[in-house]
């Protein structure tokens, strides 16, 4: 067999192949011979229609079956031979087969360059605090409180600051159209609220109409309402005040299972605690990777990253449906979003080249125990048996992509021990 190689790039080889004649005449006998014995042609017996009429028959199907057969085999024989490991299926071209004459073909072959890692140890990492204050713990239950908030109704008096209103509104815009609301309520000071709108509201009474014009400024973010007049016709309904509970016992048993603010407030603590200590454990984790990515100095397989991309759209939509929404449906521009997705996805794929190799060099291997609790744990997440887990991982080739997984996050381990760690 004759080989042939071009770089193309680092990360691209064209391979031209020749299988000799008389293989690829041996392999078309051997195949022939098949459909000889099961051929039925008019005229002949089962088993006795001559060779050359059987090849000129079924000259498509045996030629199909001849490259099926050898050029698989014969691109795996030359890679093997260079020590080339593809990251994708070769794509194969020009292929010529002709009886009597060699086989012919090339193969476009995506590959990963050997690289080093380099020093680990070079690595510097900044350990973020984890430090959860009591001002924090405290502006959380308030948040609480908002949450447990009710809302009053006020009589003998008029509309004030951080009241919430209760209107019919009409709203006519600078063309004409009339939006007609009936029931809405308006927290005064709200964000959202039009510019000036609060204080036309500010003093009115319950029963109470009142007409007025919002002029929107020309720096108004909503590009379309900018630089116009809307007239607004409101009919106070009702008068509201917001509530709060007392931050007491009684709130905290409210809230959950806790027999006192104090047990409610060391829940709040411990659950900022392991939040903030899995943020800064993450930030540390994606900085390592960020710098071990840097370090690829070749132009990464376009296969890998297409890839990787394809993986985050499918992810994106598995998690829409998961909220019931129809991706189809969720008026995304799918090209824009996947675009969007290239630069981190380039990200990824480094990243994960690199702790591949680093488990590689370092004979990072992963145990079926390994595999085992892994799968008991997303089972136990899921609420699902591990062995039913298992079988369905199987059937989809899952168990493969966890095992793979499994051997990056050694190999992060790995590197995280031999990097330098400062805190701030």
């Amino acid at each position: 067999m004759k080989t042939e190689f071009q770089d193309v790039s680092e990360t691209q080889k064209k391979i031209t192949i020749e299988i000799p004649s008389d293989v690829v005449d041996a392999e078309i006998d051997r195949v022939a011979k098949g459909y000889s014995k099961q051929a039925r042609l008019p005229g002949f017996r089962p088993g006795k229609v001559p060779s050359n009429i059987i090849k000129q028959r079924f000259r498509e199907e045996i030629h199909h079956e001849v490259m099926h057969g050898l050029i698989p085999r014969a691109i795996e024989e030359a890679l093997q031979e260079r020590g080339i490991e593809p990251v994708s299926t070769p794509d194969i071209k020009d292929v010529s087969l002709r009886e009597g004459e060699p086989l012919k073909f090339t193969a476009d072959v995506e590959t990963v360059p050997p690289f080093d890692p380099g020093d680990l140890s070079t690595i510097t990492l900044r350990q973020h605090s984890s430090t959860v204050t009591e001002d924090a713990v405290e502006k959380t239950l308030e948040r609480l409180r908002e949450r447990g908030a009710k809302f009053e109704t006020v009589e003998g008096r008029p509309l004030s600051e951080a009241d919430t209103a209760v209107v019919d509104l009409d709203r006519t815009d600078p063309d004409g159209k009339v939006d007609h609301h009936e029931g809405v309520s308006i927290e005064l000071g709200a964000a959202g609220n039009p510019p000036g709108f609060d204080q036309h509201l500010l003093g009115m009474n319950a029963a109470e109409e009142k007409t007025f014009v919002i002029h929107f400024p020309d720096d108004y973010a909503v590009k379309d309402m900018a630089n116009t007049d809307v007239t607004y016709k409101v009919t106070v309904k009702e008068i509201r005040r917001k509530v709060l509970p007392l931050l007491d016992d009684e709130f905290a048993k409210d809230v959950g299972d806790f027999e006192s603010l104090a047990t409610l407030r060391d829940r709040v603590r411990a659950d900022m605690q392991a939040e903030a200590e899995q943020h800064a454990k993450q930030h540390v984790r994606s900085d390592l990777l960020k710098q071990l990515g840097q370090r690829i100095g070749f132009e990464l397989p376009p296969s890998l990253v297409d890839k990787e991309i394809e993986r985050r759209l499918e992810e994106f939509a598995r998690r829409l449906m998961d909220q019931g929404v129809d991706p189809r449906k969720a008026g995304i521009d799918w090209s824009q979003f996947r675009e969007a997705q290239r630069e981190p996805a380039r990200d990824a794929v480094a990243s994960a080249l690199v702790l591949d190799e680093i488990a590689r060099r370092e004979n990072l291997t992963v145990t079926s125990a390994d595999v085992d609790k892994e799968l008991e744990q997303f089972a136990s997440a899921s609420g699902r048996t591990p062995a039913a887990l298992r079988a369905q991982l199987e059937k989809e080739g899952g168990v493969v992509r966890l095992t793979a997984g499994l051997r990056r996050e050694k190999a992060v381990d790995f590197a995280m021990s031999h990097a330098k760690m400062t805190t701030d």
